[in-house]
């Protein structure tokens, strides 16, 4: 009991948060490009937040179901379809045996996820569910999804979920062409000029094509360094920006290796890690510099949205609440019941 693959998309692969506690030993963290759409996937649907989904980049892929579940979708527009008809974002779907969802090239953003009530049978590789491209590790295979996949789901039983009619955000968040991203200085902040300071902070830098899940070069005007930006190779952080001696920053993503060569002059604030992988070619960016205290006052506010959107998808609907619109739906329920036995 699962899902088929009729078609695998550009890059699907099966993601959760990631492998900690290895970089050491040379395995990257991995996981998610945008953690904020994965875990609002995961909590349209009561799953625990780390839950492995899908992570569909730029073009989706087709499922069909063999089994009645449900799933949600957040990210990127992907303008998702179930048996042809539109189907929303932000949004718990219910879909039964033989229903077919289509997830289309990318409207907004760069990806999406797409999270499932019966939890996706993948083995677990050194604690995480993430596929590692570069090693071949975990997820279906250590691969990208293709035609002919099967997945299988873990429970068969969660068919239904409280409140579901509430379960629905009004979320569009990546529908700009233009990002302003918060960053942290340093930690070689010193191995650049004041020139080189002023030119970071004030151009706008445009996304290039030459963007995966290990890091995005971005296009700009050239960032001065004072004696090279070559260094002993040290640890590479989450969102860490590397400039190498082409001076266009490199900012560092989920497959980012574990250590590098290359003097980094900023990190991009947690908060605005998906701001930055959902943007797409020729998309342009500024950074704001921040401090870490500012930092971690973000991801304290951040913590209280989710927090406000996961009380709000638990509150009964006004469907429910209000008789004459609860007669309105039972109405057109039954209306719809009469045209199909007599058709």
């Amino acid at each position: 009991m699962g899902f088929r693959v009729l078609k695998g998309g550009l890059l699907t692969t099966v993601q959760d948060m990631g492998r900690t506690g290895y970089q050491s030993q040379g395995f990257g963290v991995g996981g998610v490009m945008d953690r904020r759409s994965f875990r609002i996937a995961n909590m349209l649907l009561d799953n625990p937040e780390n839950e492995a989904a899908l992570e569909c980049t730029l073009i989706g892929p087709t499922l069909e179901f063999t089994s009645p579940m449900i799933i949600a979708l957040a990210g990127g527009d992907f303008r998702p379809e179930l048996n042809d008809e539109p189907v929303k974002m932000y949004t718990a779907i219910y879909v039964k045996k033989g229903d077919v969802l289509h997830v289309g090239s990318a409207r907004t953003g760069r990806c999406c996820y797409i999270a499932f009530s019966n939890y996706l049978s993948v083995p677990v590789a050194l604690g995480s569910r993430s596929t590692n491209l570069k090693c071949g590790l975990g997820g279906f295979k250590g691969r990208r999804l293709e035609a002919g996949d099967y997945i299988e789901t873990r429970i068969q039983r969660r068919q239904y979920l409280p409140y579901f009619l509430s379960r629905t955000l009004p979320l569009h968040e990546f529908d700009g062409d233009s990002a302003v991203i918060r960053v942290i200085m340093g930690p070689q902040q010193d191995r650049f000029s004041r020139k080189g300071i002023e030119t970071f902070l004030s151009s706008e830098y445009t996304v290039s094509t030459d963007f995966d899940r290990m890091g995005v070069r971005l296009e700009g005007p050239f960032i001065e360094t004072k004696h090279g930006s070559d260094i002993i190779s040290d640890g590479i952080a989450y969102g860490a920006i590397q400039v190498p001696s082409h001076g266009k920053p490199i900012a560092l993503m989920a497959d980012r290796q574990t250590t590098g060569g290359y003097a980094k002059i900023a990190v991009v604030a947690s908060v605005d890690m998906p701001k930055l992988a959902q943007r797409r070619t020729d998309d342009r960016v500024r950074f704001v510099p921040i401090t870490v205290q500012q930092a971690q006052q973000l991801i304290r506010e951040e913590e209280a949205e989710l927090q406000e959107l996961r009380s709000r998808i638990h509150r009964p609907c006004r469907e429910v609440l209000e008789v004459r619109l609860t007669a309105k739906r039972i109405e057109s329920l039954m209306e719809d019941g009469r045209a199909y036995a007599g058709s």
